[in-house]
């Protein structure tokens, strides 16, 4: 990106004036080199999400931004529905409510050792992966509608789970207002075998080691320690929630010059908060958050399933659950003035500071945990949201390392079995139904995950905690 375009405003903040017609500022959160390294898509994105009526104060890129669907994947946009804010299709994303759990095991990586190549296998064998997977949860009309209004609180429910887990879950596992009847018979066809999978992609299932504890005091809270073995799942809503986007862009693409929104990019497709198409999206994309939390929940009980089996002195606890590409009504200050917003987060974390109520009361006093999502051959992190990041950019981080090149530029550059073989050498054991998956999500595929946390952190975003490195992965 041309950083002659930007005004550095601090270490890691750079920003956009109004120009055209911008209502309000870009303001980006990255080191100069991760700007630099930025595709000028991001600015040009960035730049058409400020022209969107109804937005707040700025529209933002976090540090792991890139090219998307009309936002930048890193996007962070708040819209007032009484100044004809809108709601985007392409500001939430074809993969709604895509996100990330942590589940504490009670074991050290000295426990892992001995059983490491078989839980790779019971792992591999016994969770769905990969493009069009089923699992083994069949959902008719009744049961599907009843899955999209419940969310985790469903699943736990049907036996997939603790009620403990619930606390631990944003929105302690069931988005309100979620209408199952403005999803179309089309996405629940979709999903009605999908439940309980990982997907593709960039999703993955890890068993992961805590390396380095920044913070031990917040790390306590968390409760995590070096050298703990822990789980993350990383999945969303499937066919459903790819369904729900593909539709709702076409219907908000044509009727946005019913309600005379101008639109610098087609990919933008809007509509007002307040209008049918815009409460009906509502409706279906919360259901679609329903989706992604109940199938996080069936993988949990999975994964709980195989660990028995396995490891049974393991107690696997949920530390938080986390979602990306989500629209969620908060209420933020502006100006002094209590406000309630409409809040994008495309390939963005909700990232709240301590004290928040919407924090599970356990983790309240420090703050959210905040979980970032590497590669399967570098390191993920946990965070913890600021009280400075309320004020930055609604209570958001970054939700992972971020891609530095496209798909099929990975795939000229990497063959999968090579890098599973490179990976295996360092003891990192990977496991995946589809060798291209593992080319198109090589790890120098993405940008360094630890310049983007460190970038997130020197902005007061969110503060580092733990740094946590891949032992077993299956890759979707």
């Amino acid at each position: 990106m041309d950083l002659s375009r930007l005004k550095r405003r601090g270490h890691d903040e750079w920003h956009i004036a109004p120009r055209g017609k911008m209502r309000v500022p870009g303001v980006i959160y990255a080191t100069e080199d991760l700007i630099r390294d930025m595709d000028e898509k991001v600015y040009e994105q960035v730049t058409n999400v400020a022209t969107l009526p109804g937005i707040v104060r700025a529209s933002y890129a976090m540090p792991d931004a890139h090219w998307g669907y009309g936002f930048p994947i890193g996007g962070v946009a708040a819209f007032d529905p009484d100044l004809g804010g809108v709601v985007s299709a392409g500001g939430v994303g074809f993969d709604i409510s895509c996100g990330v759990r942590l589940l504490r095991t009670g074991l050290t990586v000295e426990d892992l050792q001995p059983v490491k190549e078989l839980l790779a296998e019971a792992l591999f064998h016994r969770i769905p992966a990969g493009v069009g997977s089923t699992g083994l949860v069949h959902l008719d009309k009744q049961a599907m509608d009843a899955m999209l209004a419940g969310g985790a609180k469903w699943a736990v429910g049907k036996g997939y789970g603790l009620h403990e887990d619930l606390e631990f879950i944003e929105e302690h596992g069931c988005m309100a207002g979620a209408k199952p009847d403005c999803v179309s018979d089309y996405a629940k066809k979709r999903q009605q075998d999908e439940m309980g999978t990982l997907g593709s992609g960039n999703h993955y299932l890890e068993v992961q080691q805590v390396v380095t504890v920044f913070d031990a005091e917040v790390a306590s809270v968390f409760g995590i320690r070096e050298g703990d073995l822990v789980v993350s799942i990383h999945c969303g809503s499937r066919g459903l929630g790819h369904q729900i986007g593909t539709e709702f862009l076409k219907r908000m693409a044509v009727s946005a010059a019913r309600y005379q929104i101008e639109l610098p990019d087609r990919e933008l497709a809007s509509a007002p908060i307040n209008s049918e198409v815009g409460q009906e999206y509502l409706g279906a994309m919360r259901a679609g958050i329903n989706c992604a939390l109940a199938n996080r929940q069936i993988v949990t009980h999975l994964v709980r399933q195989i660990f028995e089996e396995v490891l049974p002195q393991a107690t696997l606890s949920l530390l938080y659950d986390v979602s990306h590409n989500t629209c969620k009504v908060e209420e933020h200050v502006i100006d002094g003035r209590v406000m309630r917003l409409f809040v994008h987060r495309k390939g963005a974390t909700r990232a709240f500071g301590p004290g928040h109520p919407d924090i599970p009361p356990p983790l309240r006093a420090v703050g959210q945990p905040v979980l970032i999502g590497g590669t399967m051959g570098t390191a993920s992190y946990v965070l913890v949201g600021t009280k400075e990041s309320m004020t930055l950019a609604f209570g958001s981080a970054c939700h992972g390392a971020g891609r530095s090149m496209s798909r099929h530029q990975a795939l000229r550059q990497w063959h999968g079995r090579d890098v599973v073989k490179e990976l295996a050498a360092r003891g990192i054991l990977i496991r995946s139904p589809s060798m291209r998956g593992v080319a198109e999500e090589a790890p120098g595929a993405y940008k360094d995950v630890s310049e983007v946390v460190d970038a997130a952190d020197d902005a007061n975003l969110a503060r580092k905690v733990a740094r946590l490195e891949p032992l077993v992965c299956v890759k979707g």
